[in-house]
């Protein structure tokens, strides 16, 4: 064990203080700042660059080198840490929306637990951040106790009159927490409309129950798809005949790849099982030209069957993942369709002709309802507040499944949705424009001369605003009487740079989006994708001190956002060597017939 896994805080006064002289030798600050940043972006342990074959590496490349111990990166890591946090901290003190909270579980092999609270808000650019605030031990995991340490660490970051939602798995303890907190913030008065919208239930244990019983179902073909892809995969020769059974069978599209999931999320199963549905004709007909792919890896027809229906079932899935990897902290409005489209899947499958289908979305069906009843109002109107779906989108989802109680869920929603809006509105929701048309009026002549080279429809825009403030509308009756904008000319638009161009029209109706759009469905880190349970930490971190865990998780979410180097077809770009260089072969071997017949 290195000194770094043993040292108590009495020997942390004994380390080398960053900068110092070592051997005779002056530490480079931009050397040690370098080693920190690898230390952090991958997740290894501080005494990396102490490791005995790096050690060799380095004096080879240049002797004269005089690498930091892991007492010197642990010591910048931790000067870093109070930078960041300071810096983070006057961010959160400037931010103009509340800040929506996810809390989760984390636990070492030792079964240390630690809480791991963040914060997810629209900064000043109107972008939405995820930030790590603590990764702090608590024990005993209680409600209790952990209610006590999270006011501590909301006092500590000087938001507890700001918190909008609090998003958490459910558990007992979890229960017990959010009641708890829930009632600490009520007596300061601080919640909006005492709490109703404060507890959100994470989403990820839903999505992770569904897929795993879908799973289940076809686990036996998902066994023999895997094993015969790895079949073809075992050698050239065996991929030289794929390829002619692909030749011989015709209509398969070759230039598809022929993925390998290498993981079991449920991306990487859903791209394996796509693909493999490609090419089934030819893993039915492999074995004749094949001997050696024999009866037991071949998927049955009925199999083949079932793993195309399941394949339509994880497709929302599959989406989410996706759209989760592929966009940094996504805003809530995109997860309404993407529940919704979970909802359809599960109604289609209970009128399945397949027994087992039909069970399992039964089964299903319940822990969906479940939580639907919990959260939906939540998603509802961060959809309402997407301007491309607003009423009308709701009005065509809701009557899709169900027409006879649509009606009674859009008045739900509108109704919470008005009741929520009177909160940031105030007495009056049309004092911004009034105090806007009275500075104009006040404007010196030269200023008014400036402003009006703005252009008219500035003018005309605020004459708009004027008739529906006579009229007595707010700002919410103006945003949902305006036409929704199309999809087919804003599928890719950002919501939140739309509300901030608006900002000036709807000035209280804008912070209420941010609040909302930036509400989280998951308490898990995105790159963690719907796996559900406490995380574990890597071996190492087992024998820091907890500050120590929380210096380097809290800075490697600030500087590098959890970024995960696991690719989801790790095994790919091997498999594309293989085959170029099947095809370099084949061209050689032509070339060289080609010039012998010459």
């Amino acid at each position: 064990m290195s000194q770094e896994n043993m040292e108590s805080d009495g020997e942390l006064d004994q380390r080398e203080s960053v900068g110092e002289v070592v051997d005779g030798n002056p530490m480079e600050p931009r050397l040690m700042q370098l080693c920190a940043t690898v230390v952090l972006a991958n997740d290894f342990p501080f005494h990396h660059f102490e490791l005995e074959a790096l050690k060799n590496l380095y004096e080879f490349l240049n002797p004269n080198i005089v690498m930091p111990s892991a007492n010197v990166v642990e010591a910048y890591v931790s000067e870093l840490y109070m930078k960041e946090k300071l810096k983070l901290k006057q961010e959160l003190a400037t931010v103009h929306s509340r800040i929506a909270l996810s809390f989760d579980l984390w636990e070492s092999a030792t079964t240390d637990t630690y809480i791991c609270l963040t914060a997810h808000f629209v900064d000043a650019n109107w972008k939405l951040n995820s930030k790590v605030l603590n990764f702090h031990l608590v024990y005993p995991p209680t409600g209790g106790e952990m209610c006590e340490r999270m006011v501590g660490m909301l006092k500590d970051w000087g938001i507890e009159k700001n918190i909008f939602s609090l998003t958490l798995d459910d558990s007992f303890e979890n229960n017990v927490l959010q009641e708890q907190l829930k009632n600490e913030l009520g007596l300061q008065n601080v919640l909006l409309c005492d709490g109703e919208f404060f507890h959100v239930h994470c989403f990820a244990r839903v999505l992770k129950l569904i897929v795993e019983e879908g799973l289940k179902l076809i686990s036996g073909a998902v066994y023999k798809i895997r094993e015969s892809i790895l079949f073809v995969r075992h050698s050239k020769s065996r991929w030289q005949k794929f390829k002619e059974c692909v030749e011989k069978v015709g209509g398969v599209d070759s230039s598809v790849r022929l993925h390998l999931n290498t993981s079991m999320r449920v991306n990487s199963i859903y791209l394996m099982l796509e693909s493999a549905l490609k090419y089934r004709r030819v893993f039915e007909n492999l074995h004749l030209y094949d001997d050696d792919y024999n009866y037991e890896l071949r998927p049955l027809t009925e199999e083949w069957k079932r793993v195309e229906k399941m394949c339509a079932f994880l497709l929302p899935f599959s989406e989410t993942a996706n759209m989760i990897n592929g966009t940094t902290h996504p805003t809530s409005n995109l997860y309404f369709l993407q529940v919704w489209k979970f909802q359809c899947v599960l109604v289609d499958s209970l009128r399945d002709e397949d027994e087992d289908i039909k069970r399992m979305a039964k089964r299903m069906m319940s822990e969906f309802e479940k939580y639907w009843d919990e959260y939906s109002v939540v998603l509802a109107m961060g959809a309402v507040l997407d301007p491309r779906m607003k009423i009308s989108t709701l009005a065509y989802c809701y009557s899709k499944l169900d027409a006879s109680t649509c009606e009674r869920k859009l008045q739900l929603v509108k109704s919470k949705l008005y009741m929520l809006f009177e909160k940031y509105s105030g007495k009056n929701a049309s004092s911004g424009l009034q105090k806007t048309t009275q500075d104009q009026s006040c404007m010196p002549l030269q200023k008014k001369l400036k402003s009006s080279s703005h252009g008219l429809f500035d003018e005309l825009k605020m004459h708009r605003q004027q008739l529906f403030t006579e009229t007595g509308k707010s700002q919410l009756d103006v945003y949902l009487d305006e036409s929704d904008l199309g999809f087919c000319c804003y599928e890719d638009m950002d919501v939140l740079q739309w509300w901030k161009s608006n900002n000036s029209r709807f000035p209280d109706l804008s912070i209420l989006a941010c609040d909302l759009l930036s509400v989280p469905y998951t308490t898990v880190a995105f790159d963690f994708e719907f796996c559900m349970g406490s995380r574990v930490f890597n071996k190492y971190k087992d024998h820091m001190l907890p500050n120590n865990i929380e210096t380097r998780m809290c800075t490697r979410s600030w500087l590098h956002n959890f970024v995960s180097n696991d690719g989801v077809d790790d095994d790919d770009d091997d498999f594309e060597e293989l085959l170029n260089e099947i095809d370099t072969d084949e061209n050689m071997e032509q070339a060289s017939t080609s010039g012998g017949d010459d």
